[in-house]
């Protein structure tokens, strides 16, 4: 999901600087066109989340190679804090206008083009974050929080404060990891932890059959309302038991 969020927003740069270079968008009719499309060529450009593949435009008179490429490998923790952003809430026009300033190209990306950029990355990031959950069975989930200090946004203050970060790992029965969810919010409560349960429920999250986790209080409470039967292995004080969770 990163890889493929890094790609959008670095493509959209890429097709806007082609825009200011040839002096018009795709198929549009305009007098300050200095050349025509020719095509794009693939560029192989490597970031922290792996090897990506962009698609550069070649124009008549040559390759048209935006100018902000070349100082994108440095600036990846700014464009990484994009991306996040987009994951726990719609990203904000001004993160990717500090990160167009960033990549050198401030100049060039209006305000449209930089909430053009926000839309995609939110389809993109979206389309994750709701994707259904039972293309396969996950029968071993991971659950864990931790408290990190978050500045709230600037119509609450912008105060910064400690905020509940839940995260859902799921196995599959041949093996392979996957992050099913994460959500953040005021504290671990039961109200809180159920409902991040239900929203992974109602994306097909089923047949569950152990819960892997701390034993917090509101973690447990929520999951005897969740996730009835699934087994949910449990420190005792005296000795250790696994503890079948069952509905009241």
């Amino acid at each position: 999901m990163i890889r493929e969020s890094v790609r959008t927003v670095l493509q959209e740069l890429v097709e806007f600087e082609a825009a200011t270079v040839i002096g018009a968008d795709r198929y549009e009719r305009s007098e300050d066109r200095v050349t025509e499309r020719n095509g794009t060529r693939p560029k192989l450009l490597a970031t922290k989340a792996g090897d990506i593949e962009l698609r550069i435009g070649d124009a008549a008179e040559g390759l048209v190679l935006p100018e902000h490429l070349g100082a994108a490998a440095s600036h990846d923790q700014a464009l990484y804090a994009v991306v996040m952003e987009a994951y726990v809430h719609d990203v904000s026009t001004r993160s990717v206008d500090d990160l167009v300033v960033a990549l050198g190209a401030d100049s060039r990306i209006s305000k449209s083009e930089v909430s053009w950029i926000c839309c995609q990355l939110d389809e993109s990031v979206g389309a994750f974050r709701t994707r259904p959950l039972d293309r396969a069975p996950f029968p071993y989930v991971y659950l864990d929080a931790t408290y990190l200090h978050v500045r709230n946004k600037p119509g609450n203050g912008g105060q910064v404060v400690s905020m509940a970060v839940v995260v859902a790992i799921g196995i599959a029965g041949d093996g392979p990891r996957e992050v099913l969810g994460l959500d953040v919010g005021d504290s671990e409560d039961e109200t809180f932890w159920r409902g991040f349960l239900l929203s992974l429920k109602k994306r097909g999250l089923a047949w569950v059959e152990l819960v892997i986790s701390d034993q917090h209080s509101g973690l447990v409470a929520a999951l005897e309302r969740s996730f009835q039967g699934c087994v949910h292995p449990a420190k005792r004080s005296r000795d250790h038991v696994g503890i079948t969770i069952r509905s009241a």
